[in-house]
């Protein structure tokens, strides 16, 4: 297969953005036709249909979308290799970290109260590092899909015995945080409360202990996000069961409770490509992230 250019996988990249060949061309200054002419070349190359052709435009194959991934992330090291090798050039004296954006995908409670201690310590050693934080659910493919897809350099996500990191990632664990459980506070029996839950919070790992327990009802209310639930236990509304970095900064009107020596737990750690692990920029964001030792989970009030 021949090698394809940067400006072949951009166009690729500009028909999956418009969502049609007309809108790349507008986008990239180019002719429909010329458009058109590169997808066939690239497809030819690489022996598969990337997008399905219609009335209502383009839209990738499951193969386009694979060759999409992988060219937003040759085109990202394209962008960190010339940075990387200008700031060498600079020379021994000059900050080893090259300045520009840092893509991050986390989910919402890491965005919240995992990230930003990190990332001012950051700013305040690389004050040319530009951080973009995306918040992302930590479902399906998660934090670690944006990494796959090449929409981020590096992903907080929640790790574990039965979600490991993606073959084709590395990663480590920042933390081990536990679940508690969470109502109104002064209430005399918390465990009779209605559950309150969200999509995100029961994963395949704790699934085992959450089924082990005959006191845990079926939830009656799902919210969108943890902060809802959070918000409604505050509110007298019912119980939920949460991990600790959800109940960062927790209000007065409500309790934290040990669940006990056999309480779930989970991992929360960070996902990047082999590549932009070595980078300079993903590396420093490591090292703060990992030195996070005084993160405000380490302060719930148990009882």
């Amino acid at each position: 297969m021949a090698d394809l250019t940067p400006h072949e996988l951009r166009i690729l990249l500009a028909v999956e953005r418009a969502g049609s060949f007309s809108g790349a061309a507008a986008a990239l200054d180019m002719t429909q036709s010329a458009v058109s002419h590169a997808i066939r070349t690239t497809e030819r190359r690489i022996g598969a249909v990337l997008f399905e052709r219609g009335r209502k435009g383009a839209m990738p194959t499951a193969a386009g979308s694979t060759t999409l991934g992988y060219a937003r992330r040759v085109l990202r090291l394209l962008e960190v290799m010339g940075a990387e090798a200008r700031a060498a050039a600079a020379g021994p004296g000059a900050d080893a970290v090259p300045a520009g954006p840092l893509r991050i995908a986390a989910f919402r409670s890491a965005a919240l109260h995992l990230l930003p201690p990190a990332l001012e310590r950051l700013r305040t050693r690389h004050p040319g590092i530009e951080p973009v934080v995306r918040v992302v659910r930590e479902l399906g493919r998660g934090t670690a899909g944006e990494v796959l897809d090449g929409r981020a350099d590096l992903g907080i996500a929640t790790m574990g015995g039965s979600s490991p990191v993606p073959d084709e990632l590395v990663g480590g664990v920042l933390r081990e945080e536990e679940y508690a459980l969470v109502h109104p506070a002064g209430h005399p029996a918390p465990r009779t409360l209605p559950l309150l839950d969200w999509a995100e919070n029961c994963t395949s790992y704790t699934r085992e202990w959450w089924a082990a327990q005959d006191w845990i009802p079926r939830a009656t209310v799902e919210a969108e996000d943890d902060g809802a639930v959070l918000s409604m236990v505050s509110a007298g509304l019912g119980m939920a069961i949460m991990p600790g970095l959800s109940l960062c900064g927790a209000p007065d009107s409500v309790e934290i409770t040990a669940l006990g020596p056999e309480r779930p737990t989970r991992s929360v750690g960070y996902v990047t490509t082999p590549e932009l692990a070595r980078s300079a920029a993903v590396r420093a964001l490591i090292r703060e992230l990992r030195g996070s030792g005084g993160w405000a989970g380490a302060n719930l009030r148990l009882r």
